[in-house]
């Protein structure tokens, strides 16, 4: 979805320090919000002169463009979203052999803003599976007009809003553009 800047290299990655251009963010979204959070990231990695897109999970069906990956996928009950779960499953070997990132986007309040959050267990063990750079829990949105039972009782009960903090997503994602300028 999103294409920004040029390309700084575009070889394939043999060696997981050596990154130079281009990005994949790929995401697992019920009602949109990871997506947009994904969207950003492209976006400050587009700034920072790599070329990056962000796509659904579901639709990646290759890594051999991309040099390094990031992740995302909406909490739901303590998991990561089906399709960001079937996304690392599917490509674990490639992975293995690039940079690549998660996040989390799902706190329904405050809490994500006010402390770190560690990855939930699936998370976390396909981090040590990959050597995964590094993860972070972002605020979720659950508005009027969300899909799913759950979240629409969840939405009756007073506790949606949009607890998204796109300053702290755009420094996290200016990090990661950092990492991969050092290689």
């Amino acid at each position: 979805m999103t294409d920004n800047a040029a390309t700084t290299g575009q070889a394939a990655m043999t060696d997981k320090a050596a990154t130079k251009g281009k990005v994949l963010v790929t995401y697992g979204t019920t009602n949109g919000s990871t997506a947009e959070i994904a969207e950003a990231v492209a976006g400050v990695l587009g700034k920072a002169g790599l070329t990056a897109e962000a796509l659904p999970a579901r639709s990646v069906t290759s890594l051999a463009p991309y040099d390094a990956v990031v992740v995302g996928g909406g909490l739901y009950a303590g998991r990561w979203h089906k399709d960001a779960r079937r996304f690392v499953r599917r490509h674990r070997r490639e992975l293995a052999a690039r940079p690549v990132w998660f996040f989390s986007s799902g706190p329904l309040d405050a809490s994500a803003a006010e402390r770190d959050i560690p990855p939930v267990r699936g998370v976390h063990r396909a981090m040590i599976q990959l050597d995964v750079r590094g993860h972070v829990t972002f605020g979720g949105r659950l508005e009027e007009g969300a899909k799913g039972r759950v979240a629409r009782m969840i939405l009756r009960s007073g506790k949606g809003g949009d607890f998204r903090d796109f300053t702290a997503i755009e420094k996290w994602a200016a990090q990661i553009a950092g990492d991969l300028a050092r290689g």
